[in-house]
């Protein structure tokens, strides 16, 4: 509050002008080193709370002060600038019809300031603004909806950056929509949290978001094809076991496909994990580029398939996995580019973090007494212990349980 009231003072002998600035806004600016809004809010908020030049007695002051209450409370210490910007904010807009209320507004809004954090004082000024200026709070949201933007950009080293504004509406959408594909993966049972920041959480979320898109029947069509992922790789390039490609384990000179969505590269690596659950196109390319034929597209994991595994695996076979975000995506235990086959026995069903771990970290899986059992790399587990995976299987309970439940008693054949 006594910088506010000095920002006032200054305002008021145009101290500005003295130092060359333009406005007394632009002189804050500098001198504080805030940003450009900030300075201009303080000064607003400045001019609000402390009293005019015109008071010239002690009891004309409370009259002349625009925000008394917001004043008394900033003067008490009970709440911050941030506080009385939200309170601000909210009277400024009041329509001329509803100007009578400011002074109840200001205490509503100054007594749940003294409880509330900023950010929620907020929403109750927006609750406030709704009720007394509907016409108004309307014309905000179309100015919001004017003001709307995505812009997404390829960087230098082939990721992509994004920038968007969106209105409140599209924004409350996109939130419900990632909130529940970006928590936290809960902690494995030696009780290791995740390790993901909130951003790689968002970033993983959105990436299980567009899985769900692509995958809608809904989406429209281009060129009469769903939306698809489109990868360009040599085929011998894909084909080839990389693990033993060569000695420090790096893909070969010229292993790399192309995304034709933004003209990057990605290894072959991951397209072998993204070609495990997809349509796959054979298109064979002359020497200079063009297509010579094209083959049909097979879906690797069929429908029925995956129901089978869902059966057996749940949505994560991984052990450890409890409801994992995004969708499941069918692996192939051999992988089907070096023949392995599209059966039950063949697959696995994995979530999408756990599916780009086992092709990174080669965790060796197998199928053992129809369950999928996992062996971790030797650089996590020296011994390569197996742990099962896959949900619990009722007949392995009922073989448990046969030791405790006993057989009922066959009824005695009728001799007669």
């Amino acid at each position: 509050m006594e910088q506010l009231r000095l920002i006032a003072e200054a305002d008021r002998r145009r101290l500005h002008v003295a130092h060359g600035a333009r406005s007394a806004q632009a002189w804050l600016k500098d001198l504080l080193n805030i940003d450009g809004h900030d300075a201009t809010a303080r000064v607003r908020l400045a001019a609000a709370t402390t009293a005019r030049s015109d008071s010239s007695t002690a009891d004309s002051v409370d009259a002349a002060v625009e925000l008394p209450v917001t004043a008394g409370a900033l003067a008490d210490g009970a709440i911050g600038v941030e506080h009385a910007k939200v309170v601000s904010r909210c009277l400024n807009k009041l329509p001329d019809h509803a100007r009578h209320r400011a002074g109840d507004v200001e205490e509503l809004l100054v007594e749940h300031a003294f409880r509330e954090c900023p950010r929620e004082l907020a929403k109750l000024a927006d609750r406030i603004r709704y009720s007394l200026d509907r016409d108004g709070a309307g014309r905000d949201e179309e100015e919001q909806r004017a003001a709307r933007e995505l812009h997404y950009t390829t960087t230098r080293d082939g990721m992509l950056a994004i920038k968007a504004l969106l209105d409140r509406e599209t924004g409350a959408k996109f939130v419900a929509a990632i909130q529940p594909l970006s928590g936290p993966r809960p902690e494995t049972v030696d009780g290791v949290k995740d390790p993901r920041t909130v951003g790689q959480r968002n970033a993983d979320g959105l990436a299980a978001l567009l899985d769900l898109v692509l995958e809608c029947d809904g989406m429209p069509r281009a060129g009469g094809q769903r939306p698809h992922l489109t990868v360009t790789i040599d085929y011998q390039a894909l084909k080839q076991d990389l693990q033993a490609s060569t000695n420090n384990g790096s893909a070969p000179a010229g292993a790399a496909g192309m995304l034709d969505g933004t003209g990057q590269y990605l290894s072959p690596q991951s397209i072998r994990r993204i070609a495990c659950d997809s349509e796959v196109l054979p298109l064979v390319l002359g020497g200079d580029s063009l297509p010579l034929d094209v083959g049909a597209s097979q879906r690797t994991a069929p429908a029925h398939i995956r129901a089978a595994l869902l059966a057996r695996d749940g949505a994560c076979a991984f052990p450890g996995c409890d409801h994992p975000p995004g969708t499941p995506q069918a692996h192939h235990i051999t992988h089907w580019i070096d023949g392995g086959p599209t059966r039950v026995d063949n697959m696995v069903m994995l979530c999408a973090h756990h599916h780009r771990t086992v092709h990174r970290q080669d965790w060796h899986i197998a199928i053992r007494h129809g369950r999928p059992v996992f062996a971790p790399p030797r650089n996590i587990d020296p011994a390569r212990t197996h742990r099962s995976g896959g949900k619990a299987q009722p007949a392995a309970h009922q073989h448990a349980l046969q030791r405790l439940i006993p057989e009922p008693r066959r009824p005695m054949e009728d001799t007669h």
